[in-house]
């Protein structure tokens, strides 16, 4: 029996009445927006930011950085338990990607040793389709 709640353990048809075309090919394909093109690439208003597809907590605003690589940046996630880890040898390269520890939706990938002036040395690229921002009361 899985651990998950019963309102993650869906269908691919269930995800994609759930879902917009768009947020279906990046969170349940892996796709990945253009760069520069979404919603929260450069926002900088303070908050959590949920998974798109089932409302988990993921990251918060206080992690959130500018990389200027056109997709939200985020130096660490919320708490480690809320993602998860995949080796990605897709489009020729060697990279690690993140998806939502709740629902398994894809959310992008994090990159390490890049040199950025943060706690963890680490980048989690995401697509502002996979996230939802809900700001500080």
């Amino acid at each position: 029996m899985s651990s998950k709640p019963e309102s993650t353990l869906k269908s691919n048809e269930e995800w994609r009445e759930e879902l917009t075309p768009e947020e279906y090919g990046v969170l349940r394909e892996a796709g990945t927006e253009r760069p520069f093109t979404g919603e929260y690439w450069d926002s900088s208003e303070t908050g959590v930011y949920q998974c798109r597809a089932c409302g988990a907590d993921l990251f918060t605003s206080s992690g959130k950085m500018d990389s200027s690589c056109g997709w939200p940046s985020f130096w660490t996630p919320l708490a480690e338990d809320k993602v998860r880890y995949l080796h990605d040898h897709s489009m020729g390269m060697d990279r690690v990607e993140v998806r939502c520890a709740n629902c398994d939706s894809h959310l992008g990938h994090v990159f390490e040793g890049e040199g950025y002036d943060t706690a963890t040395d680490q980048r989690y690229c995401v697509n502002s389709i996979s996230i939802r921002h809900v700001p500080a009361e």
